[in-house]
């Protein structure tokens, strides 16, 4: 991914209602958001697109595999990308998590939220500024 470009984050949630906050929040810290309604929509986005930065996915939700196990899978196929997993109904240790994932307890803080998506796409050796 290059630094100049506006990074890209899939927004996995299969409440309509919630995605679409999520994805304002996204927009909200400068950035570009994909969507999808469950796990399997996810992979087939993340393998059609190479310009995905960061996966903000519920636990939560229909379909083969739930967001816990999207993140694992994201983790293996798509190491670089960072992961951010909320939930308002379970709750995670770093031990359950893929490495260098983040989890947020519903309802999230919206300036903390874009304060971590921010500070997940950093340039690296940088300061993080505002967009």
């Amino acid at each position: 991914m290059s630094y100049n470009a506006v990074p890209v984050v899939l927004v996995v949630e299969d409440d309509w209602l919630l995605r679409l906050i999520a994805v304002d929040v996204v927009e909200d810290a400068g950035f570009v958001a994909v969507e999808a309604a469950n796990a399997d929509e996810a992979i087939l986005v993340l393998e059609s697109r190479a310009d995905i930065a960061v996966i903000f996915t519920d636990i939560d939700m229909p379909g083969t595999m739930d967001g816990l196990k999207l993140s694992h899978a994201a983790r293996h196929r798509w190491p670089p990308i960072k992961i951010i997993i909320v939930s308002g109904k379970t709750r995670l240790n770093d031990a359950d998590m893929p490495s260098e994932t983040r989890f947020f307890s519903k309802p999230y803080s919206v300036p903390g939220m874009i304060s971590e998506l921010r500070s997940l796409v950093a340039p690296p050796s940088t300061q993080e500024t505002a967009p």
